[in-house]
């Protein structure tokens, strides 16, 4: 577990456009924290920086300006505090989901029995424990994404980072996989940070919800729901649930259409 801290984080691109080149802001002074231990998830329309910020907080780019302090450090570059799981899993096809697993170990110099036993548990844990020996093209979307959440994981990290980790999925299999990872919380008491463009998802996982609009924080949302939330259709049903829902709905929809609620 550790904190993560975003202080005033700028970043601008310089994109040709028309044979001209123009500078973009895609972070415009972003600030928010996320407390050792804690669900937060990043959400807002398509293009709004929330990537962008993910990815600066593992350390993939680089800021223009600002900073970002993961358990007290400064970023400046990925490193094995850091876990992420992207939207599609990038599995190494040679390798079984055992294989994939044990590489991000091997970077990190684990060896031997201890590297064997380590990526078995944590397959185990994301419940693949009969699925060990199967390489990329023998899994599900679901079971891929569970093998990239183990390959993440496995590495310890104190953070860990998912950049729409179901978005590619059906609707069956991503509620699998939300009540999945909500019990890896429940287990390692990891500090997660996820993208997500599904409200119902953000206000389901997360403690807090950072809403983020063209480049900007516009607000941050305490979500009210009691831990640990393993009934998921009860949760759903809480009145927490769909006031905070309601809520983001509501903020987002203005911000696109402000005219259409006045």
């Amino acid at each position: 577990m550790a904190e993560v801290v975003l202080k005033d984080v700028v970043k601008t691109f310089t994109l040709q456009i028309g044979g001209k080149p123009q500078l973009v802001n895609a972070l415009k002074g972003v600030s928010f924290s996320v407390q050792p231990g804690e669900i937060v998830a990043l959400t807002g329309p398509s293009g709004c920086g929330k990537t962008t910020a993910l990815r600066i907080i593992m350390g993939l780019e680089s800021a223009n300006g600002g900073e970002v302090r993961v358990a007290g450090k400064h970023v400046l570059g990925c490193g094995h505090d850091r876990g992420m799981v992207f939207q599609h899993a990038e599995l190494l096809p040679w390798r079984s989901a055992l294989g994939n697993v044990k590489f991000g170990l091997e970077m990190k110099g684990v060896r031997g029995k201890e590297l064997t036993e380590r990526a078995e548990s944590y397959l185990e844990l994301v419940g693949l424990k009969d699925s060990m020996d199967r390489r990329p093209h023998q899994l599900s979307g679901g079971m891929k994404q569970r093998v990239g959440i183990a390959r993440a994981l496995a590495i310890d990290p104190a953070v860990l980072l998912m950049d729409e980790p179901f978005g590619a999925l059906d609707a069956q299999t991503r509620e699998v996989l939300q009540a999945e990872l909500l019990s890896i919380h429940a287990k390692t008491g990891k500090t997660i940070i996820f993208v997500t463009h599904d409200l119902d998802e953000a206000v389901l996982l997360a403690d807090r919800v950072v809403l983020m609009t063209q480049g900007e924080v516009q607000d941050v949302v305490d979500i009210d729901l009691p831990r640990p939330r393993g009934d998921v259709v009860a949760v759903r049903a809480h009145e927490e649930f769909v006031k905070k829902r309601y809520h983001i709905w509501k903020a987002l929809h203005a911000h696109a259409v402000p005219d259409a609620l006045h």
